[in-house]
């Protein structure tokens, strides 16, 4: 690979899902790799867009098939503690399913998985990803599509 491109600034992408249930509350996941909850997705492999790898990992973590649909959200973070680069996250709209949909967990990754209302969903959330699901939120509500910034 040529030098110019072994210099350019390196950062990690990734995708993820905002599901509802009918009465509006949003689907988390609780990866048993972190001390927090998340939402499904997940790191984009390489040769997949976005969208693809949201699907991807709603099929892996969840046994969920679906076709992502319009981008919400996109934000851009600095190195964090748990991850040391720059960081891109999609967030599509995945739209509305019943609490009692059958879910398949993958083990490997998750411990549990469970639809919170937006306040019990800020207290389970880190900070950052909160302001993504407050911005995809409202992102579906108005039609609009959000960007958050450092």
């Amino acid at each position: 690979m040529d030098d110019f491109w072994m210099s350019v600034n390196k950062l990690v992408a990734a995708a993820a899902a905002y599901i509802t249930d009918p009465g509006g509350r949003v689907l988390l996941v609780k990866p048993n790799y972190r001390d927090h909850w998340n939402f499904a997705g997940g790191l984009i492999d390489e040769g997949e867009h976005p969208a693809q790898a949201c699907a991807r990992e709603l099929a892996e973590e969840l046994g969920l098939t679906t076709t992502p649909g319009r981008l919400l959200v996109t934000q851009w973070l600095m190195p964090l503690e748990t991850c040391p680069l720059p960081s891109v996250h999609f967030m599509f709209d995945c739209g509305t399913i019943d609490a009692d949909t059958p879910i398949t967990l993958q083990e490997s990754e998750l411990d549990d998985y469970g639809f919170f209302p937006m306040d019990e969903a800020e207290g389970l959330l880190r900070p950052h990803a909160f302001a993504r699901l407050a911005t995809a939120a409202q992102a579906r509500r108005t039609g609009t599509l959000g960007y958050l910034s450092p």
